[in-house]
Formats: C-alpha cells, sequence, structure tokens
C-alpha cells in the first residue's frame, strides 16, 4: 500500500496543531521500524511516545544502582529473523548480536544438561541427533514425534483456520504424541515460544512455530550483546530527524480525531498532530482505548477486548563471582517451578566477559508468582539456577531486580489467530502495525518489525 506525503496546502500549522506525513503513535519496535522505512521513502514522521523512553516491550534502562544497561526482559533473536536483521543492518547495528552458532540451547534435565545442536541431517531431523541424549525419553516418545513432525512440514497458512479452532494438546493427542513427550517438550515449547501453557494454546500458533522452526538445518539464537533498545533506538531517531521527521516522548495521545477520514491525533496536553496517514503502532488495548465507541463497534476493532495479556516477570541477579553456567539455559516445564529461561550476560554482553556473573530469568505467564514478594522471586530464582549451576547456592547476591510486565505478548489463544488484524483498516487514513497484528507470524520482535 502507498502511502501519499502532505501536500504544502495541507501543511498549515499552529501553536496547537501541526501538520506532518504521517503519524507513527507508539515508539517501541514496530513503530520506530515503520518510522524509519518511511522516513526512508522521503516522508516526515512524526512518532509520539508516551512514555520517557523508546523500545516498548523491547526497551532497555540504565539500572540506578550499578549503572549496568538492563533490558526489560531478556529476548533472543534467531539466525531466521530476516526482517528484524535486515532492520538491524539498515541502522548499523546488526553485528552488536551476541550468536551462538554451534549450539541451539541447554536444557536443565537430569542428571546432565540435554545440549540441542544441529547435526549435519536435513531438516527436520538435524536436532534429532541431540534428542536422543535427553535422559527419561524412550524409543516410543521419539517415534511417536514423527506424525506431528511430518505434517509440519507440510504445513501452509491455509490451515491456520482450521487448526485455530484446537487447543494445542487436543491436536497433539490427536496426533498421537506421547503423554512422556506431551510433558517433557511440548508443554516446554508451548510457554517459552507462545507464552501460554499447552492447553491454551492454539494449535495454529504453535504449529506454525514448529514448521517455522523445524524447516531451517543451521538455525541458532542470538542475544543483544547491548542494551535491547540500543540495537536501534538511537538509530531509528537520526534516520527520522534526518528525514525531516521527529521523535517526541512523554507525548501521550488521547484520541484520534477526523470525521469519516482519520486526520491525526490529539495529544494528552490537548495538542494536535495532523497527518495523512496515522499508524498505530501500540498494544490492542491501547489502541482500543484511542477509538471513539462507534469506531470500537466496527470490525475488526469489536475484537480489540478479546486479546488477553501474557504477562511475565524477569530476574536480574548480579553475583559475587563467576558461576559455572553456560550462555543460554532453560529448566523444562515444571508445576513447581517458576522460572523457565536462564542467561549469564557475563557471556553475552560486551565488555563483560571478566566480570562476575550477571543472571537474567524469564517467569512466562506469571499468574503462579502474583502473589509473591519480590524477595520471594528472588529466593526461588536463585534455588532454580542452582539445580544446574550448583555454586550458585553458595554465592552472594550483590544486587538484584525485578521486573514485572503486564503483557509480553497477547496470549495466542484457540481463535486468536483468526482475530488477528491486517494493516489496512476500515478507517481512511489508519493503518496498523505491531506483533500482535496479522504477520503470519507469531508475536516477537521479527513479526513487530515485519508489520
Amino acid at each position: 500500500m502507498r502511502l501519499r506525503c502532505a501536500t504544502p496546502a495541507m501543511r498549515v500549522s499552529n501553536a496547537r496543531c501541526r501538520m506532518v506525513d504521517v503519524v507513527v503513535v507508539g515508539g517501541g519496535l514496530a513503530g520506530l521500524a515503520c518510522a524509519v522505512a518511511l522516513a526512508d521513502k522521503g516522508m516526515r514522521v512524526t512518532v509520539l511516545e508516551r512514555h520517557e523512553r523508546l523500545g516498548g516491550r523491547a526497551g532497555c534502562w540504565r539500572d540506578e544502582v550499578t549503572g549496568d544497561m538492563v533490558d526489560i526482559g531478556p529476548h533472543v533473536v534467531h539466525s531466521e529473523y530476516r526482517n528484524m536483521l535486515a532492520f538491524l543492518e539498515r541502522l548499523g547495528s546488526r553485528e552488536r548480536i551476541t550468536w551462538q552458532p554451534r549450539k541451539v540451547l541447554s536444557l536443565a534435565t537430569r542428571p546432565h544438561l540435554t545440549r540441542l545442536k544441529h547435526w549435519p541431517l536435513p531438516p527436520p531431523l538435524s536436532l534429532f541427533p541431540s534428542l536422543l541424549a535427553a535422559p527419561g525419553l524412550s524409543l516410543r516418545d521419539y517415534v511417536s514425534m514423527w506424525r506431528t513432525t511430518w505434517w509440519a512440514m507440510r504445513f501452509g497458512e491455509e490451515d491456520i483456520a482450521a487448526l485455530d479452532r484446537l487447543n494445542a494438546l487436543d491436536f497433539l493427542r490427536s496426533q498421537k504424541v506421547s503423554k512422556r513427550m506431551l510433558e517433557w517438550w511440548w508443554a516446554f515449547a508451548a510457554m517459552v515460544v507462545t507464552n501460554v501453557p499447552l492447553e491454551r494454546c492454539s494449535a495454529a500458533a504453535l504449529m506454525r512455530i514448529h514448521a517455522q522452526l523445524s524447516g531451517h538445518r543451521g538455525l541458532h539464537f542470538g542475544f543483544a550483546a547491548v542494551g535491547l533498545a540500543e540495537l536501534y533506538a538511537d538509530q531509528a531517531v537520526r534516520v527520522i530527524e534526518a528525514a525531516g521527521g521527529e521523535v517526541r516522548l512523554r507525548a501521550g495521545v488521547r484520541r484520534f480525531i477526523g470525521n469519516g477520514r482519520i486526520e491525526g491525533v490529539e495529544l494528552e496536553d490537548g495538542s494536535q498532530v495532523r497527518a495523512a496517514h496515522c499508524i498505530s503502532a501500540v498494544p490492542p488495548g491501547d489502541l482500543q482505548m484511542l477509538l471513539s465507541p462507534e469506531q470500537r463497534r466496527q470490525a475488526p476493532f469489536q475484537q480489540l477486548g478479546a486479546f488477553e495479556p501474557s504477562p511475565y516477570i524477569s530476574v536480574y541477579l548480579w553475583f559475587d563471582r563467576a558461576l559455572r553456567v553456560e550462555r543460554f539455559t532453560s529448566h523444562l516445564w515444571s508445576p513447581e517451578r517458576l522460572n523457565y529461561d536462564y542467561y549469564d550476560l557475563r557471556q553475552i554482553r560486551t565488555g563483560w566477559s571478566g566480570r562476575p556473573s550477571i543472571m537474567a530469568s524469564n517467569i512466562i505467564y506469571s499468574h503462579r508468582a502474583e502473589g509473591l514478594r519480590d524477595d520471594a522471586v528472588i529466593a526461588a530464582t536463585v534455588r532454580e539456577l542452582a539445580e544446574f549451576a550448583p555454586d550458585a547456592a553458595a554465592a552472594r547476591i550483590v544486587h538484584a531486580r525485578v521486573h514485572r510486565i503486564p503483557m509480553a505478548i497477547p496470549c495466542p489463544l484457540p481463535g486468536s489467530e483468526e482475530k488477528r488484524p491486517p494493516a489496512r483498516t476500515p478507517l481512511p487514513g489508519l493503518l496498523l502495525a505491531g506483533d500482535w497484528t496479522r504477520t503470519h507470524l507469531p508475536c516477537s520482535m521479527e513479526s513487530a518489525v515485519r508489520s
């Protein structure tokens, strides 16, 4: 879809109203990626962000005690994030990723870790030799995966509608996946890649990810070697400003304005920004608040309230020593544990290799930790870390932070894939961006940039 620039006659401004080509509401990853693409086309873009920093759910800030840059929560990219990596290439920051090319990840199994790595076999077989070393799985468990894996290799977007009506647990049972493999692998996979329990997850959402990941023999993960938003935020601002646009912080938007056509936005201070086009790059709940009651009743906006947030808690631990731990390790699913993935930032961040360990972890779909105080969350995080890094139990914590995030992504529940709206809306002048829109990708940084 081609956007038109504002004509000179449209560019009338005064102290309370100014005119630009495009206004983007939201200074997260989706909004900034969108604004950079438009700036590269010669458009004057104004990005409005209500908070004091850019990045949104992919943001970072400087810890006030240590001075270290910490992310809202640890994130990963992978080698098939083509849109995200192209965006970083455009901004000159693609080299600021710490890659883990020889190993996908380590699973905290007992009595030894299960290290998943690719073998020189065609997909989807390249990880299979690593799984053979996993304790507690039988030949029957492995064989029970073949039907689902073969099905995933033939998966296409035309399968989404039918699968989206099913929850992933029922679908996998219909594929004759063994009970042990459901508990060992799929319960874990659903939580770490879709952020919801297996029984609540849309089969379409989970199978799309399985199909995409299974189709690449050398897929590997990477991590920001700097603060997450340091990969793109300031760089994007420079591109936008060089094209005549601007990025405004603490600029909360109250509502869209216009009769019939969306012609701009009104800010919380009463000022207006008028534009030839408006792009909403905010989460569904925030978008809902910008619409009039009449607009909320229109498709696809009438379903915005159906997007349930998946909350998470991230814990950062500064230890007094370097722990014997791998860069990226995850626990399998367990009803008794809080945490899944752990990251040793000493092995990720540029210039941190000689320091004591700084561990980051994620408590995904964190309802089970809602009533816990920060000190209880920290104690549980150390205890669960010590299950695969025993020296953590004797180490002293010199500093800790607990970040409670209301929404990691919208929960991909059954029916949610069909609710994801396209970029074009029925309201002239309004377009949508965001990882939760219909990108044909799971909600992620890659989806945000692609949108």
